[in-house]
């Protein structure tokens, strides 16, 4: 049985996201929270992550 990734429909904002993934026998499902204090956005934190990645591959030549 191959494995299988869903998002769970019907989201509301008082309902958190969440993945469910079945590897085997076993079904995980994660739930996704956000701070509502949060400034940064999606798209700074990954600008920020992969400028850390790029950093951190040159240091290591």
């Amino acid at each position: 049985m191959p494995n299988a990734t869903t998002t769970t429909p019907g989201i509301t904002p008082q309902t958190p996201p969440s993945v469910v993934k079945k590897i085997g026998n076993i079904t995980y499902r994660v739930w996704a929270h956000f701070s509502e204090a949060s400034t940064e956005t999606v798209e700074g934190k990954i600008k920020r992550m992969l400028q850390n990645e790029v950093r951190q591959m040159v240091e290591n030549e």
